[in-house]
């Protein structure tokens, strides 16, 4: 297993920008990376996406509850005030276009690799078991609010 490398985080985070800029108009900032030993989400809406082929592991876009809803709000132009299965769905089709557009990018940079549908997980503190000892925590800021990507992957190259 090789360790994280920039040339595949960083279409991670691209996408990110990307997508909440197109979808939202949200500017994404960036906080300091930092590592962990465990994918565990702080916030309470969390969708995790598996990487397969070149590249193993996941990635867990985890979303304060206020955050999660104002997306949400924002997209479907209705109010909503619950972590309910519209909400989740929702959340679960931005994580899905996000990493699609990652897998794309990284596609453009020679690693073949392919995303599994995304698992919603409601609740803070949920730990996933990860075949890995190393996380990568990205803490990213918003107008809606703040959020994490919490990236377990490796180079199977």
């Amino acid at each position: 297993m090789s360790p994280m490398k920039a040339d595949f985080v960083n279409p991670i985070y691209e996408a990110t920008t990307d997508v909440l800029q197109s979808m939202l108009e949200l500017d994404v900032k960036r906080g300091e990376l930092k590592t962990s030993e465990e994918l565990i989400s702080g916030n309470e809406a969390n969708v995790a996406i598996g990487v397969t082929g070149d590249l193993s592991g996941s990635i867990l876009f985890s979303f304060s509850r206020d955050m999660a809803l104002s997306m949400v709000e924002s997209m479907a132009g209705m109010e909503v005030n619950e972590l309910d299965k519209f909400v989740t769905s929702a959340l679960g089709e931005v994580a899905n276009i996000i990493s699609g557009n990652a897998a794309t990018f990284l596609n453009q940079q020679d690693y073949d690799c392919d995303i599994v549908p995304p698992r919603v997980i409601i609740g803070e503190n949920q730990s996933l078991s990860m075949a890995t000892d190393s996380v990568l925590v990205i803490p990213l800021k918003t107008d809606m609010g703040e959020f994490e990507i919490n990236l377990a992957i490796w180079s199977n190259k």
